[in-house]
């Protein structure tokens, strides 16, 4: 399993999806860094409308730790639509050019070749979600300084730039469950469907069905609670004047538990299925 796992982790560095996903993501920082370095004072303005005649405001508000806000942001969409579809080329891209019979032709154990790429995949996942969060910190602090973090979420809340940086460190923390979820499902649609512009479509489609959900009241406690749809959204808990670890941990918890059922789901497919298409 070792040598497999060394071999598909190669496999990705060498790939230039990889490095395609990896300048997306670099790319989409810039953009909301730019976005925000010349639109961030209207976007501050509308926010505090209301109260910026009773109150007096010093300091530089538009700072790095709003910018970071901002990017944490991309975890409803973009991250995880990146993820998916780079994910998802791992397994697409061998069966088009049959490099999965041929592997399979030698004497490698169908669950010891899948496993090894849901692995691959899930350590891919938390280096991206790391990358993300080390450029957007070290570029927010250049370009835009440190300051006090003013975000609506249930009301206007400011936190200190200390406390601010401890509630973006753990949302980001928590983000990576949430890009595990979506890297791990990716690769068991690609197993699921096995072409590529069918796995990115559906891989779309699920993305924007998950995140129309999440807001979406079953009227059923169950379902509310505990559906993957309504556990993608741990990290904003972080921002909440009173943070709600116990919440946070079983959200996490459980999408944790979908994400293993995902990959189990994806592994006994692969190992069942005729691999010829």
């Amino acid at each position: 399993m070792k040598e497999l796992l060394a071999v598909e982790l190669f496999k990705i560095g060498k790939q230039r999806k990889t490095f395609y996903g990896l300048a997306a993501v670099l790319v989409l920082v810039a953009f909301i860094m730019i976005s925000a370095f010349f639109q961030g004072r209207g976007f501050l303005d509308i926010m505090l409308k209301n109260i910026q005649d009773s109150f007096e405001f010093q300091g530089n508000l538009l700072n790095a730790h709003l910018i970071i806000y901002l990017v944490l942001n991309s975890l409803w969409f973009h991250i995880p639509l990146i993820l998916m579809i780079v994910v998802s080329g791992f397994l697409t891209s061998e069966y088009k050019d049959r490099t999965v019979e041929a592997i399979l032709l030698h004497p490698v154990p169908r669950w010891k070749f899948i496993t090894s790429k849901y692995l691959a995949t899930a350590i891919f996942s938390i280096v991206l979600v790391l990358v993300l969060m080390l450029v957007t910190f070290s570029a927010a602090y250049v370009f835009f300084g440190s300051g006090d973090l003013v975000i609506f979420l249930d009301g206007l809340s400011f936190f200190e730039p200390g406390e601010a940086l401890r509630r973006l460190a753990g949302a980001f923390l928590s983000g990576i469950i949430i890009a595990l979820f979506y890297a791990i499902t990716g690769l068991t649609l690609a197993v699921l469907f096995r072409e590529a512009t069918i796995t990115w479509i559906v891989s779309a489609f699920f993305l924007i069905v998950t995140t129309m959900l999440l807001k979406y009241d079953f009227g059923w406690p169950l379902l509310n609670d505990y559906f993957f749809p309504k556990l993608i959204d741990s990290w904003q808990y972080f921002f909440y004047y009173d943070i709600p670890y116990a919440t946070i941990w079983i959200k996490n918890t459980v999408l944790l538990g979908y994400t293993i059922i995902f990959a189990l789901t994806g592994i006994r497919v692969f190992i069942k299925r005729d691999i010829k298409p």
